[in-house]
């Protein structure tokens, strides 16, 4: 498999996104494979389908754009947007968005993922009460 069709199966994966789909995530990364993102830092498939499972606790209908991706070798870069509805708080659609970075091993399964977003402003500055504090500090920083 060429590492073009790995990161096209990987777009498609994020793209369609949906709990029935998340059993995927055996095809699309390797059983050892490291996650990191702005909350989370795991190692192995179990710990990283855990993470996108309890992704559809947290919020509704989430869903990713890829929007642009560059692969040198083995390695790819992926700019999105994440949309979704909060459970508690604000029902409209919010969006955050990111870039992830990954790595494919020899047989073409993502075996390193770290993405990077900035939790202030994407996520925490839309919660009520905590959003008003954020925006205040943003605010003082800038002065």
């Amino acid at each position: 498999m060429s590492y073009q069709t790995s990161l096209h199966n990987l777009v498609q994966f994020f793209e369609h996104i949906s709990p029935a789909t998340v059993s995927q995530l055996a095809v699309i990364y390797s059983a050892d494979a490291s996650f990191k993102d702005p909350f989370n830092e795991v190692r192995g498939l179990p710990a990283i389908t855990r993470i996108f499972e309890h992704m559809f606790v947290q919020v509704d209908q989430p869903r990713f754009k890829v929007s642009s991706t560059v692969l040198q070798d083995n390695t790819a870069f992926l700019c999105w947007e994440f949309y979704f509805r909060m459970k508690r708080f604000d029902r409209t659609e919010q969006c955050i968005r990111g870039a992830t970075h990954v790595r494919f091993n020899a047989q073409g399964q993502v075996e390193m993922h770290r993405d990077y977003w900035d939790a202030a402003e994407e996520l925490y500055e839309k919660l009520p009460v905590l959003g008003g504090l954020m925006r205040l500090l943003k605010k003082a920083a800038n002065q």
